[in-house]
C-alpha cells in the first residue's frame, strides 16, 4: 500500500513540474514616460496594463490546481523534500505574479501623475 502511495506522489511531483512548465508568467509591459508621453501613449499604456493584469489572472489560474495538488500531497504522511520544494516554488511563482502586477500598476500610476503634471490642460 505504501509503495502505491509513494508511486502516486512521485507521479504527481513529476507531472506538477511538467505542467508548471506550461504555466508561463506574462512579461511586464513597457510603460510610457508620463512626463513626455502623449494622451494616445498613455491610453496605450493603460491598455497594456489591463492586458498584463488579465494575463496574470490566467497565469495564476493555471497555477491554482498545481498549488492545490501540492498542498494536498504535502499534508500527507511523509512529504519528501522534493514535494516541499515544489510547493515552495509554486507558491513563490504565484506570489511573484501578484507582486509584479502590483509593481506595474504602481509604475503606471506614477506615469499617470507625471502626465497630469506635464499636461494640466488635458486633465479635467
Amino acid at each position: 500500500m505504501n509503495y502505491i502511495k509513494l508511486a502516486l506522489i512521485g507521479l504527481v511531483l513529476g507531472s506538477t513540474a511538467s505542467v508548471a512548465d506550461d504555466c508561463t508568467a506574462p512579461p511586464s509591459p513597457t510603460l510610457p514616460d508620463g512626463a513626455t508621453a502623449t494622451m494616445e501613449q498613455m491610453l496605450a499604456g493603460q491598455k497594456a496594463v489591463k492586458a498584463f493584469q488579465a494575463a496574470n489572472t490566467d497565469y495564476r489560474s493555471c497555477l491554482d490546481p498545481l498549488v492545490t495538488a501540492a498542498e494536498v500531497d504535502a499534508a500527507g504522511d511523509s512529504p519528501g523534500p522534493d514535494l516541499k520544494a515544489t510547493l515552495a516554488q509554486l507558491n513563490g511563482d504565484y506570489n511573484a505574479s501578484v507582486s509584479a502586477e502590483e509593481e506595474v500598476a504602481n509604475e503606471f500610476n506614477v506615469a499617470l501623475r507625471e502626465y497630469k503634471k506635464a499636461n494640466p490642460a488635458d486633465v479635467d
